[in-house]
């Protein structure tokens, strides 16, 4: 993808999309100007607009540039400490699975692309879909 205005490709390093439910999350990996990579984690939701009886995609992004890489981590990783401390440890869905029995559902299974589509815009929103059905 070209950025408007410059001959500069803005192409996505890596993308991963994961099913979380009726939301999908999009892990993209994008370079600068200046060749430096950044994230950034977009939130999508289908929605229904009542109005015109049409769905469409809400979307929230986040940005993460590689200075705050370490700080974003380390907050993550200790939030899901705390989680585990006041919940109980979280049990994989494999494991649930095997207890149970039964067959989780695809919400949990994550895909990966290396290659951006051509139809992706440089902002890595317009372009994505959420790959949910729900």
């Amino acid at each position: 993808m070209e950025e408007f205005g410059t001959n500069v490709p803005r192409d996505d390093i890596y993308s991963q999309a994961v099913r979380a439910g009726k939301r999908t999350y999009f892990f993209d990996v994008k370079a600068t100007r200046a060749n430096e990579l950044y994230l950034t984690i977009t939130e999508s939701k289908r929605r229904f607009n009542q109005q015109t009886g049409d769905f469409f995609y809400e979307k929230h992004k986040l940005f993460l540039y590689r200075e705050d890489f370490d700080k974003f981590k380390d907050a993550l990783e200790e939030t899901f400490r705390k989680i585990g401390d006041l919940q109980g440890d979280i049990i994989p869905r494999e494991q649930l699975q095997n207890q149970s029995g039964s067959s989780a559902s695809s919400d949990g299974e994550t895909k990966q692309k290396t290659e951006p589509k051509d139809s992706e815009s440089d902002s890595g929103v317009e372009g994505k879909e959420d790959i949910s059905d729900a």
